[in-house]
């Protein structure tokens, strides 16, 4: 088993399209990526913590591949809008691939650049990949 997470905007949406992927073991929804140490959906709310809203998918990586993930995180959301997506908007919202190792970084890259390069979008994408650091869930009543 892998682990991967996404953060493209409100963490429900995003985590009930990989849980129905076959391959998919697990999800989770929290955040990741900011300062604070077991953040609260406040405090990730209020902009203060840097946290981004994600999801950690646990996956079987032979029925289905980084690669394909990565695909569909790109196909969800929007990935050329800075701190938003939809209606919502925020830092919490931005769009990142977190990876947990070289191979995903270099996957991750290279998706990244083969949209680019597709021209389907006419703004520049704005998606960061950065190294996963600690994911803290969110609270059971969120």
């Amino acid at each position: 088993m892998e682990k991967a997470i996404f953060a493209c905007g409100c963490f429900w949406g995003v985590e009930s399209t990989f849980r129905k992927l076959e391959g998919v073991i697990s999800t989770a929804v929290g955040y990741t990526g900011g300062r604070t140490e077991n953040p609260t959906y406040k405090e990730v709310c209020n902009g203060n913590t840097n946290h981004a809203e994600a999801v950690l998918v646990d996956f079987n990586p032979n029925e289905i591949s980084y690669e394909k993930l990565v695909n569909v995180f790109f196909k969800i959301h929007d990935p050329t809008t800075l701190n938003r997506q939809g209606p919502d908007a925020g830092t919490q919202y931005r769009s990142v691939v977190f990876h947990h190792n070289e191979e995903q970084e270099k996957i991750a890259k290279a998706s990244k650049e083969k949209l680019e390069k597709s021209g389907k979008y006419t703004n520049k994408i704005v998606t960061q990949i950065e190294l996963a650091p600690e994911f803290y869930k969110a609270e059971d009543y969120h």
